[in-house]
């Protein structure tokens, strides 16, 4: 069993029983649904067809719901796709126009009025480079530096521009109402600048009457200035490489993740590492190597889980794109520095669940306990001791379905269910069944357990009892 989750975009290219249920069984714990593409319709077929296969199997699996944001994209193309070339013009307007070589809408005006000569844009996720010559208030002429092939509804970046964009467009309040129907465990919010930002989602689910949790994504770089503000109002975070790559030198990527996957480890809070991991095995049943070492050190360096888009939402290869990303983390996650992770570690808060977490860690490690099990109402228990990392294995004893699979995204926990408990022992007691029913402990061996104990308003993680398991 891998400790690092694996997150799967759903797609047409695995819009069947068979596909879905094999990506399972490789190894999928989380189904992201991209509201970027598709109606609604499509996506409750999906959701539908993934948590059906998935309690078949009896697997806990948690659905991802994903807003597409103000991305900046242009119209539609006249047969879909145009050839650019280099040294040519072309002019971006805000007119509606069948877009060709010469001109092609760009349907926002905040982007279009904050443009002057000389502002370089970037389309298709960095693939073509313009260069602004002149704007008016409706036309930007522009110089192709870098051509190729421009299809229809691509991204458009102005690395540098300050743009007045509200964090959330009216496509996403739709698709967050719908998010909440569908009863999803976790809702993105794309291209994020800010802690208001996430506050701004947080208060919409709020008139929704939603708690779902919020993964924030990192892709702008005004994201990065501010991510000690937006660690504080996010539930998770998603390094989204591929618009981060954009918005950002290509160059400076690979040290901005292994810092902000630190920083979430030390905030317990789940991160997912995302965006070209496995790019090749779209067309190709193989990945390259480096695509491998991109995998296995985003392992290294802390993520919780690593996702897969195109190469499981469009790809060829869906399944052998998750059996190898498994086989990745199985590889690599034998060599992960779990003796000097605790070392390194530094409290962000001298709190009691905090030291509860750490010592329950250290004490299982100690004894050689078989198992850490965690007790838990809202997932918080099983999140503080997973960001210790510990090389025994953990498994939540959670007494919500909703959070059985929130926990489905956490690195190294295994997501039980069970009752609840009127006492403490009655807890402990029903912990040590599971470890046993799960497989991960036996009579005579010793489990750790950390629980909150006390009032719901009121639930900290404060108890820590050594266990020897009887049959």
């Amino acid at each position: 069993m891998i400790r690092t989750k694996i997150v799967c975009t759903l797609g047409p290219a695995c819009d069947n029983d068979d596909l879905v249920r094999a990506m399972i069984r490789a190894g999928m714990r989380v189904a992201r649904i991209n509201f970027s593409h598709g109606d609604h319709a499509t996506h409750a077929a999906r959701i539908a067809r993934v948590r059906r296969i998935a309690q078949e199997e009896d697997i806990v699996l948690a659905v991802l719901g994903d807003l597409q944001g103000p991305k900046l994209r242009i119209g539609q193309i006249a047969g879909n796709t145009v050839m650019l070339q280099a040294g040519q013009g072309i002019i971006l307007t805000l007119r509606e126009v069948p877009g060709n070589a010469h001109e092609v809408t760009l349907p926002h005006p905040e982007l279009v009025h904050a443009l002057h000569a000389g502002q370089r844009l970037l389309l298709d996720d960095g693939q073509l480079e313009f260069v602004v010559v002149e704007a008016n208030p409706t036309d930007v002429h522009c110089k192709v530096i870098t051509g190729g092939p421009l299809g229809s509804h691509k991204g458009v970046s102005a690395p540098g521009a300050q743009l007045n964009l509200s964090a959330l467009s009216d496509k996403d309040h739709v698709d967050a109402r719908f998010a909440v129907e569908q009863q999803l465990d976790y809702l993105a919010l794309s291209f994020a600048r800010t802690g208001d930002d996430v506050c701004e989602l947080r208060s919409l689910l709020d008139e929704l009457g939603s708690n779902i949790p919020i993964v924030t994504k990192i892709e702008k770089a005004e994201a990065i200035d501010n991510f000690e503000d937006i660690l504080k109002c996010s539930d998770a975070i998603m390094i989204a490489r591929g618009d981060l790559g954009v918005e950002t030198p290509a160059e400076s990527v690979p040290l901005v993740q292994k810092r902000l996957i630190r920083r979430c480890n030390l905030r317990g809070l789940p991160v997912i590492t995302a965006t070209q991991m496995l790019n090749s095995m779209i067309t190709s049943p193989r990945p390259t190597r480096a695509e491998a070492s991109d995998v296995a050190n985003a392992i290294l360096d802390g993520t919780d889980a690593v996702m897969l888009s195109g190469e499981t939402a469009a790809g060829q290869y869906p399944v052998e794109a998750v059996q190898t990303m498994a086989r990745i983390a199985a590889m690599t996650e034998p060599n992960f520095p779990y003796d000097t992770w605790m070392a390194d570690a530094v409290l962000e808060e001298n709190t009691i669940d905090a030291a509860i977490g750490r010592a329950t860690v250290d004490i299982a490690e100690e004894l050689g306990a078989k198992a850490i099990a965690t007790l838990t109402h809202s997932g918080r228990t099983a999140r503080l001791i997973a960001q210790y990392r510990p090389s025994i294995p953990v498994f939540a004893a959670a007494t919500s379905a909703q959070v059985q699979r929130q926990l489905a995204l956490v690195w190294g926990v295994v997501p039980l269910l069970t009752e609840h408990h009127p006492t403490t022992d009655d807890r402990i007691r029903a912990a040590a069944a599971l470890s046993v029913k799960s497989g991960l402990a036996h009579d005579g061996d010793l489990i750790v357990i950390a629980a909150g104990i006390g009032t719901p308003q009121n639930r900290r993680t404060n108890l820590l009892t050594v266990h020897t398991v009887r049959d």
